[in-house]
């Protein structure tokens, strides 16, 4: 709980208010304390994965071989392949739309 309380301080600090959370099985045991802090947790079956973060995920990867197909390059540094996805998840949450949250 209290990496999490340290995740959900950053985004209320930066003005923003945390009311989902979207993860697997293994947090079910942290879902009263985020209950009574008003948060609904959503958890997914096993083996399953968090639809939104697995699109979100390959709207990333898309991007950054988008990106490096219009480089000249025929190897690419670890330190160029870091700086394109760091630039790609910068441009993603600038605009609010690549990743819809809906609350259902």
């Amino acid at each position: 709980m209290k990496s999490f309380k340290q995740i959900i301080d950053t985004y209320t600090a930066r003005g923003f208010k945390v009311k989902n959370i979207l993860a697997d099985g293994q947090f079910k045991c942290l879902r009263k304390n985020l209950v009574l802090q008003g948060m609904m947790l959503k958890l997914t079956t096993q083996d399953e994965h968090v639809p939104e973060d697995e699109r979100y995920i390959c709207t990333i990867k898309k991007r950054a071989r988008a990106t490096i197909n219009t480089l000249p390059f025929e190897i690419y540094t670890h330190r160029l392949s870091v700086k394109i996805i760091y630039n790609k998840v910068f441009c993603l949450n600038c605009f609010q739309t690549a990743m819809p949250y809906t609350q259902h």
